[in-house]
Parts: structure tokens; sequence; C-alpha cells
């Protein structure tokens, strides 16, 4: 099976280098694909020097587009795997065979990496788990998908989902909706533990006083995507 890693990058070299080294140091047959987000830094010059696979995105899209910029690649190149991995250093690749081997055995069609089964590592803040909370909550109650850690960003997919990915995914804070298009498209979703680290260098896209705003505005696209499903649902019926 063909399997291709998502790095998304915004303004991350003081990160990218260690990220990938890594990378190829945990994972060195797996084929990865930075996707710079139109960094204002020396992200790609990086990526230059060190000649990276990496695609360079001519104006910002957030994280959402560059995730989706990733899967259209994927599709277009005939993956069956697909494997999100934060390009900040958060995320262990030592992780990754665990991550496939629910997809590879069948067992599941998307698995998310979850630093809460365990409680081990880098947990968030607590207005962060508090929202995490709720969230996993409200797509339990929207969906029936039962995941802990609803905004990771360390998972992977099979093929069905990457082709649903390509054409269609969330563009702002991405992660919770994402779980809920994928199950109300039917997907087979399961959790394994995973260590996370805290980011070393460089500056999160969501701070502390953000948080809330957050929330509130994932909840309400949970919801729309909701209701907007069950009607194309009838419309094509």
């Amino acid at each position: 099976m063909r399997k291709l890693v998502i790095i998304p990058a915004y303004n991350e070299e003081k990160n990218i280098e260690k990220v990938i080294v890594n990378l190829k140091e945990k994972e060195p047959s797996i084929d990865y694909l930075i996707v710079n987000d139109c960094s204002k830094d020396g992200t790609v010059n990086i990526c230059n020097v060190n000649n990276y696979n990496y695609l360079d995105l001519p104006v910002n899209l957030g994280i959402g587009g560059a995730v989706q910029t990733g899967y259209k690649y994927a599709y277009q190149n005939g993956y069956d795997i697909v494997i999100q991995h934060d390009g900040d250093g958060q995320h262990d690749p030592s992780y990754i065979k665990n991550i496939l081997e629910p997809i590879e055995s069948g067992k599941a069609d998307i698995v998310i990496g979850s630093r809460f089964i365990t409680g081990e590592g880098y947990q968030s803040s607590r207005i962060r788990r508090f929202g995490i909370n709720f969230l996993s909550k409200l797509i339990r109650m929207c969906s029936g998908a039962d995941v802990k850690d609803v905004t990771s960003g360390y998972r992977a997919v099979d093929k069905k989902f990457i082709e649903i990915y390509a054409k269609d995914y969330a563009q702002d804070y991405p992660e919770p909706e994402a779980l809920v298009a994928a199950a109300m498209h039917g997907a087979k979703i399961i959790e394994v533990p995973v260590i996370m680290y805290k980011r070393e260098e460089g500056q999160s896209s969501i701070n502390a006083y953000e948080s809330m705003y957050y929330m509130i505005k994932v909840s309400i696209a949970i919801l729309l995507y909701r209701i907007t499903f069950n009607k194309k649902e009838r419309y094509n019926r």
C-alpha cells in the first residue's frame, strides 16, 4: 500500500528540519509532502537547501486548505493511505506504525492518534482540554463518533477518505469538522494512544485567548455540517 505523510507548514523554519530528519529516521520508506502555506519566514528556503519534497502555495490558505492540498496530491498520485503530521515537532513519527495498523488490517477507515487514552506526554492547557471535551460530546451527539481527542491533527485515513477529503475538507480549524464528515459518510473511526510534545519553537496558530472563539466557531460549523448533510442526503434520494 502506498503511504504519504502530509505535513502542513506555516512559519516553521525553526522546526521543519527536525521534523523531517526525525521522520526519515523513524519511517524512511514512507513518502512525505510538506505543504508550505505561504510562510513568511525561511521555511521554503530550508526545504530548498535540503531538497525536501514540498509544495509551495502561492497564497495562504490556512490549515484546512494546506491539508486539503495534500489530500489532492495524494488522490491524484494514487496513494492508498495518508498520514497527517504536524510541522511543529509535536508529533512523534515512532507512532506512525501504530496509527497505520488498524487501516492496514481493515479494522478502521480513519485512525486518530490520541494523547488522552493513556494521559502521557503533553496534554494541552486546561482551557483547551475543556473545549476538546465539549467538542467531543457535541460530535458524539451529532454523528455518533466517539472520539476523545477530536482536535488531534495526528491521524491516518484510507483511500476512500483520501478522495472525500480531496474534494471537500473543512477550511478553518478543520479537525473536529473533518471527523463529523467522516462519521456521516459511514467511516469506522478508532483512536490509538500516542505521546505528543509541547511545541519547542515558533507560535501556535491558536493562543489561549482564541480558544473560546475556536470552540464556539467549530461548534457552529459542526451543527451546520450536520444539518446541510441531512438536506443533501434527502435531495440525493
